[in-house]
């Protein structure tokens, strides 16, 4: 029986290379992307009115559209590699959720990008993958 590799995913070049060293150096392991929601993000972009009757579900359902359409690129590579992904969105702060996950999920490992985040958030918020590295219940991959 193969390992479980997590591999945390957004829309970054980053999450993308580790995608596909993943798939070229875990071909017959089980691979599950996750993207983490981060409500923080909201935060810092609400507008105005996001104090208004349904914003926040509008800006959550607009969140599970864009993970969805994250996974099917995602699935589209795999193809590449005749790969089936498993997938699952969840909400949370990013490497609190990364590592929380992997803990209750029995991860054998996990393979992130170097960074994802950009601009002010990347400054404010920190490192996601350090973060991760420092607290993960199994051992973790860095690709840059």
């Amino acid at each position: 029986m193969g390992e479980t590799i997590l591999v945390p995913y957004d829309d970054s070049p980053q999450s993308v290379d580790a995608l596909r060293h993943t798939l070229q150096k875990h071909p017959d392991d089980d691979i599950l992307l996750l993207h983490v929601i981060d409500l923080m993000d909201a935060g810092f972009s609400t507008p105005i009115d996001g104090t208004l009757p349904g914003f926040w579900e509008e800006w959550y359902e607009s969140q599970q559209e864009s993970s969805e359409r994250l996974f099917e690129d995602a699935q589209a590579i795999a193809d590449e590699y005749d790969v089936t992904l498993a997938t699952e969105t969840v909400v949370g702060r990013p490497a609190r959720t990364i590592n929380d996950y992997a803990e209750e999920n029995e991860i054998d490992h996990i393979i992130m990008g170097s960074h994802g985040r950009t601009g002010v958030s990347r400054v404010l918020l920190g490192s996601v993958a350090e973060a991760v590295v420092r607290r993960a219940p199994c051992p973790v991959t860095i690709v840059r």
